[in-house]
């Protein structure tokens, strides 16, 4: 019997396949619904405008966020109440003339058109939303015809996602399903975006605040920061730099190689200007390699330099993929695109995208979008961009000429990028580095000097709303050179 009991113990035992373990304790917290209105602030009722200093500051300090930057930078940020055409003015009155068009972005400047009011007014009185994927919209049909005939070729498709990362998103997974390939080729030098696959194919420092998605590979742009590629001259350069890139291709092994990314002119990484046989060249090698060529024009679309689109500065160059947003709708809603060739757009006839957000395709957000493109039209916008470049680029190399702390500037259409350099011809810093004395004294100055804009050190961007006329660059340009008289004292020259 003790031996039966025994052998039906081990039996029972070993019918338990887990271990016994407790689950963690739950500590409750209040999380009921009051029995009457939640209980806020009065002052959340005031009219905008009506808040003091005091308050703004507060609420910022308690509850305020920021993105790329440490959160303590907020408190050092001038509060903006109000803006007019290039101009901006903070709570203490204070002029500033918006010389990086905020991130690249406001390129009509801060003035709206009663012409721009009024459709955005209209498409939120007749229908403010709908889903793109259950409903169609005249407004999404006009966008996407405008967009389409604004584009060279067959580039025919359009997406309308609500910022540049997303579009960029959307475009690496459209690459990937038409070719059934993996991977995604991007430069170092190079911006993208903040979401998961947009900055897993941005180069800059930004990536390495999160872990890479799989299947992304980086290359050397054609104007690396510390070297430069071998040659006599700028054909050879291009000659090594494309042989540099086609064996990196052949090495990954170009049948995995979905798309190869690029913006036509750096924006972030200090407005890389780039021999138009580098950029021929680009291309040839997709169409020998079956890549997709994905040109992103998220800052440089929309005239930014002075063509339509930054990639027709360079002769013949035609992508099979174009994203862009800024312009798209200079900053008065979130919106950007996405433009696909015929091909593609013939396979997502038959299958789906693979992306998709709420927000896609809103209707107010397109709304702005073709106000702002039909004035862009109208108005001849780009033109007067082609009419005040030789100006802008003469006050550009000006700067490099006069002080000693700019290394070289870079300059097309209005856009435009110094670059600093130490007496002994370094980077005052790397650009994820913390800012110098020097360089923080310089940041100073510029705002002290009535201009607001981004500073990413070691470069100097600008950038101003294309609406700017030749009186207000020179005086936009003076300011600049008060700016950098500190920056020279402060690096010892």
């Amino acid at each position: 019997m003790a031996h039966f009991l025994r052998k039906f113990k081990r039996i029972a035992n070993q019918s338990s396949s887990s271990w016994r373990r407790p689950v963690p304790l739950f500590v409750a917290q209040d999380n009921a619904s009051p029995t009457k209105a939640p209980q806020v602030d009065p002052k959340h009722f005031q009219p905008l405008g009506s808040w003091s200093t005091e308050d703004i500051k507060d609420a910022v300090s308690s509850h305020v966020m920021c993105t790329w930057s440490p959160g303590k930078a907020k408190n050092s940020l001038p509060i903006i109440t109000h803006a007019n055409h290039i101009y901006l003015y903070d709570s203490d009155g204070k002029e500033y003339m918006d010389w990086t068009s905020q991130a690249v972005c406001t390129n009509a400047g801060h003035s709206l058109s009663p012409r721009v009011t009024t459709a955005i007014h209209e498409q939120m009185n007749n229908l403010h939303f709908v889903y793109g994927g259950i409903a169609m919209t005249e407004i999404r049909a006009r966008l996407s015809s405008l967009i389409s005939e604004l584009l060279p070729g067959d580039l025919v498709g359009c997406l309308f996602p609500s910022s540049g990362s997303e579009a960029n998103e959307a475009a690496i997974a459209m690459a990937r399903r038409f070719t059934g390939r993996p991977k995604i080729l991007s430069f170092y030098r190079s911006y993208h975006g903040g979401t998961k696959n947009s900055l897993s194919a941005t180069g800059d420092y930004r990536r390495h605040f999160q872990q890479d998605s799989s299947g992304f590979v980086k290359a050397f742009n054609f104007t690396p920061s510390f070297f430069e590629h071998a040659g006599e001259d700028e054909a050879e350069r291009v000659q090594s730099a494309l042989l540099m890139l086609e064996e990196q291709i052949i090495s990954e092994g170009a049948e995995t190689i979905a798309s190869i990314v690029l913006e036509s002119i750096p924006g972030s990484a200090g407005v890389l200007t780039m021999p138009h046989a580098y950029m021929q060249g680009v291309r040839a090698i997709c169409d020998k390699y079956s890549i997709l060529l994905h040109i992103d024009e998220v800052m440089c679309g929309f005239g930014r330099t002075g063509e339509m689109w930054g990639f027709q500065n360079y002769p013949g160059v035609l992508p099979d993929i174009v994203t862009s947003a800024k312009g798209l709708s200079a900053s008065v809603a979130p919106i950007s695109f996405v433009a696909i060739n015929e091909k593609m757009m013939e396979f997502f006839e038959e299958n789906p995208v693979g992306w998709g957000s709420t927000f896609q395709g809103h209707p107010v957000a397109m709304a702005a979008a073709y106000a702002i493109l039909t004035e862009v039209l109208t108005s001849n916008l780009i033109g007067h961009v082609k009419s005040v470049a030789p100006i802008f680029e003469e006050h550009m190399r000006h700067c490099a000429e006069v002080h000693p702390s700019i290394l070289n500037y870079r300059s097309i259409g209005l856009y435009g990028a110094l670059d600093i350099a130490t007496p002994d011809g370094r980077q005052p810093h790397a650009t994820h580095e913390a800012r110098t004395t020097a360089t923080t004294r310089y940041f100073d100055s510029f705002r002290e000097n009535g201009l607001l804009g981004l500073f990413r050190a070691p470069i100097i961007h600008i950038a101003p709303p294309l609406i700017i006329n030749e009186e207000e660059i020179q005086e936009g340009f003076a300011r600049q050179h008060r700016a950098l008289d500190v920056l020279d004292e402060e690096l010892g020259f």
